[in-house]
C-alpha cells in the first residue's frame, strides 16, 4: 500500500499549501482584488484534494495503480500553487505611488501567467483513477472555467490596469520615476548585454558555491518530480521543516517567479525564462519587463552559463525529473531494476559513430538509433541518458539527406517518452526541425511536423514552437506536402493553434486560404481536419476576418446541407463564432439560407451541433425583429 502512501502524502502536501495561500493572504493595495479573487478560486481546490487524499489512504484496489501518475500532476499543480503564494506577496508589497510603472504591468502580467498555470494543472487531474464524486469534478469544471476567463481578461486589461494606476501618480513622481529608470538603464552599454549576462551567471556560481547568494524559499514547498518515495517523504517533512530547501533569487524568472530551465538573455541583458518571456512578447509589450527599458531587439539569446549553473545546482540538490536510470540499472514498471549497463554500452558507442569522418559510419549509426529509440520506452531512455540527443540536433542541418531523415524521426521517437521533450528543447533542436521542415525530403519534412506536433503537448512549448518560423512553414506543407505530410501539419497547427498568440501567426501565413482549399476539395479527404482548425481559429478576431474575406460562409452553409454529422457539428459552431456580435455575417447567412439546414440539425444533429444551430436560429429570430 506504498503506492496510495504516495499520494496520500502528495494530496496532504498540496492541501497544506492551499490552506497556507488562502490563510495568509492580506489583500491591499491596487492588486487586492486579484488577490482576493484567485484566493477564492484556490479555495475550491481544497474538495478535490481532500477526496483525492482520502481514495489514496483508503484500501481500494485501485488506490496504488492511481498514484503511479500522481507526481507528473502533483508536480505541476504544487509549483503552480507556490508561485501564486510568491505572487501574492510581491502584490501586496506593492504601492503604486512608490513603485516604478513597469512594476504594476510585470505583477498584473504575472497574475495572468499564474492563473493560466493554474488552469493547465487542473487539466492534468486523473479524477477517474482518483474517483471523484460527480458534484465536485462539477466544481473543478466551474473553476478552470473562470481560470481560463481570468486568463483571458488579463491579457486583455493589463495595460488599461496599469495606466490607470500610473495616472494616479502626481505627475512629479511619475517624471521622477521615469527618469531614475532611464538613468540606470543608461548606464548599462548595450554592445554588453550578452556579455555582461555571461559574467553574472559566473558570479552567481561563485556565491552559490559560497552559500552566500540571497535566496528565497521554494523547492522543499513544491513537489519535484524525483519519484514517488520522495514526494513521500517531502509531504511527511514539510511540517516538520519547511525551509530546508532554497533557491537562489538569480535563478528564478522574474516573470513567472519559478525556476528557470531554458533561461534566455534580452537586449537589456536581463534573463528571464524563454517560455514565459515570449509570451511577454506575444502580448504585444515590447519593453524589459524588469526595466521597463524600450527593448532594441526581440532577440532572445540563450544563457547557457546560467542554464549550466542552475543544472549543477539541481544535481546537487536532486532537484531533476528522473528517467529511472541509475548505475547502469533501469527502474521497470514494476518497481524492481533491470542491468542495462551493456545495451548503454552499445548505444554510446554507436552515438559516438555518429560524429564519425566515415559518412557510411554516420549513416549506419542514425539508422541504427532510429531503429533503437522505435522499439521502447526503454530505449528511448537509455539513448537519450547516453546524451544522443545534442548530438542529434547537430547532424539535423547535415546535406546527407538519408541523415537528416533518420536524425528527425530519431528525435520524433525520442520526444514519445514525456521526459525527453524537455530535454530536446533544451537541446535548441527548434530552429534545425523547422530548417528540415522548410528544405528536407517529403519524409523528413513529415517528420518533422509530427516532431513539433509531439513537442507542442507541452504548453510552454506551443510558445516557443509559434514564435520559431514554424508555422509558415507548416502551412506550406499543408498545401504542398504528400497526403501523410498534410495530415501532420494539420494536426501540428492545430496544436499550435489552441495558444492564442499563435493564431495570428498562423492566419498571417496563410492558413484560411490553405483551409478553404482543404474545404472545397472534391476529394473531401481533409475536411474533417480543415473544420477542426477552423473553429479553433475562428474565435480570433484576425481570422474571423479572413475567414469572411476569403468568402468560406456559403461553403461552410453547404456544408451543414450536403457534411456528414461531425462536420456539420463543426460548421455550425464556426458560423456561431462568425456571426456572433455580428449583424453583417447573421444576415449574410440569413440570405443564403441557412435557417432550413439548422433546423434540420436541431432535430438530427450531434448534441453539439443541436445547441450550436439553436443558438444560431435564435439569433436570427432576434435579426428579423428588429
Amino acid at each position: 500500500m506504498a503506492a496510495g502512501v504516495v499520494s496520500d502524502a502528495s494530496a496532504a502536501f498540496l492541501l497544506s499549501l492551499v490552506h497556507d495561500i488562502v490563510l495568509g493572504n492580506v489583500a491591499a493595495g491596487m492588486f487586492k482584488k486579484d488577490c482576493t479573487d484567485l484566493v477564492r478560486r484556490i479555495a475550491l481546490f481544497t474538495h478535490l484534494l481532500e477526496e483525492i487524499r482520502d481514495f489514496a489512504a483508503s484500501d481500494h484496489p485501485h488506490a496504488s495503480s492511481s498514484s503511479s501518475s500522481s507526481s507528473s500532476w502533483s508536480a505541476d499543480l504544487a509549483v503552480a500553487l507556490q508561485a501564486a503564494k510568491r505572487l501574492f506577496s510581491a502584490a501586496s508589497a506593492h504601492h503604486s505611488v512608490n513603485s516604478p510603472d513597469g512594476a504594476a504591468k510585470r505583477i498584473s502580467f504575472q497574475f495572468q501567467c499564474v492563473t493560466w498555470k493554474l488552469e493547465k494543472s487542473l487539466a492534468k487531474i486523473p479524477f477517474d483513477q482518483f474517483q471523484i464524486s460527480e458534484e465536485v469534478q462539477e466544481q473543478v469544471a466551474l473553476v478552470r472555467a473562470q481560470l481560463r476567463r481570468a486568463t483571458e481578461r488579463y491579457g486583455s486589461l493589463n495595460s488599461r490596469k496599469v495606466s490607470n494606476a500610473i495616472s494616479q501618480l502626481p505627475e512629479k513622481e511619475r517624471s521622477n520615476t521615469n527618469h531614475e529608470i532611464s538613468a540606470k538603464l543608461d548606464s548599462i552599454p548595450e554592445s554588453c548585454t550578452t556579455r555582461h549576462a555571461a559574467d553574472k551567471a559566473t558570479k552567481i556560481l561563485e556565491r552559490v558555491n559560497s552559500s552566500s547568494i540571497p535566496s528565497v524559499v521554494c523547492l522543499s514547498n513544491e513537489v519535484d518530480s524525483k519519484g514517488q518515495d520522495n514526494l513521500a517523504a517531502k509531504g511527511a517533512e514539510q511540517t516538520k521543516k519547511p525551509d530546508t530547501l532554497v533557491i537562489p533569487v538569480d535563478f528564478l524568472c522574474p516573470i513567472s517567479l519559478e525556476l528557470m530551465r531554458d533561461p534566455v538573455i534580452v537586449a537589456t541583458g536581463q534573463t528571464y525564462e524563454r517560455s514565459y518571456i515570449q509570451r511577454w512578447i506575444d502580448c504585444g509589450n515590447v519593453t524589459c519587463p524588469k526595466t521597463q527599458q524600450k527593448l532594441e531587439n526581440l532577440t532572445l539569446t540563450p544563457n547557457y552559463v546560467l542554464r549550466s549553473v542552475i543544472n549543477q545546482w539541481c544535481a546537487k540538490h536532486n532537484i531533476e525529473q528522473p528517467s529511472g536510470l541509475a548505475n547502469g540499472r533501469l527502474k521497470k514498471s514494476d518497481g524492481s531494476f533491470c542491468d542495462v549497463s551493456g545495451d548503454m554500452a552499445a548505444i554510446q558507442e554507436l552515438v559516438s559513430k555518429l560524429s564519425s569522418r566515415c559518412l557510411e559510419e554516420r549513416r549506419a549509426a542514425v539508422a541504427e538509433i532510429r531503429s533503437l529509440s522505435k522499439r521502447s520506452t526503454d530505449n528511448r531512455i537509455l539513448i537519450a541518458d547516453t546524451g544522443a540527443i545534442p548530438v542529434l540536433v547537430n547532424i539535423l542541418t547535415t546535406d546527407d539527406a538519408s541523415i537528416q531523415e533518420h536524425a528527425v524521426t530519431s528525435i520524433l521517437n525520442l520526444s514519445i517518452f514525456e521526459n525527453n521533450k524537455s530535454l530536446i528543447m533544451l537541446a535548441g533542436a527548434v530552429p534545425s526541425i523547422v530548417q528540415v521542415l522548410r528544405a528536407g525530403s517529403m519524409e523528413a519534412r513529415e517528420n518533422a511536423a509530427a516532431t513539433l506536433f509531439s513537442l507542442s503537448l507541452a504548453d510552454e512549448n506551443k510558445i516557443i514552437i509559434g514564435s520559431s518560423g514554424a508555422i509558415p512553414a507548416l502551412v506550406d506543407l499543408l498545401q504542398n506536402g504528400s497526403n501523410r505530410g498534410k495530415k501532420d501539419a494539420a494536426t501540428a497547427l492545430f496544436n499550435l493553434c489552441i495558444y492564442q498568440g499563435n493564431k495570428g501567426r498562423a492566419v498571417r501565413a496563410g492558413i484560411i486560404t490553405a483551409l478553404l482549399k482543404m474545404l472545397t476539395d472534391s476529394r473531401n479527404c481533409m475536411v474533417d481536419e480543415a473544420l477542426t482548425i477552423l473553429s479553433i481559429l475562428a474565435s480570433n478576431h484576425d481570422a474571423k476576418a479572413a475567414i469572411v474575406k476569403a468568402s468560406t460562409i456559403p461553403v461552410l452553409i453547404d456544408l451543414l446541407r450536403t457534411g456528414l454529422p461531425r462536420n456539420k457539428e463543426n460548421a455550425a459552431a464556426i458560423l456561431l463564432c462568425l456571426c456572433k456580435r455580428d449583424a453583417e455575417n447573421l444576415a449574410c447567412i440569413s440570405r443564403l439560407g441557412a435557417a432550413v439546414p439548422l433546423t434540420e440539425l436541431t432535430k438530427g444533429g450531434t448534441e453539439r451541433a443541436k445547441r450550436k444551430a439553436t443558438s444560431l436560429l435564435e439569433h436570427l429570430r432576434k435579426l428579423q425583429q428588429l
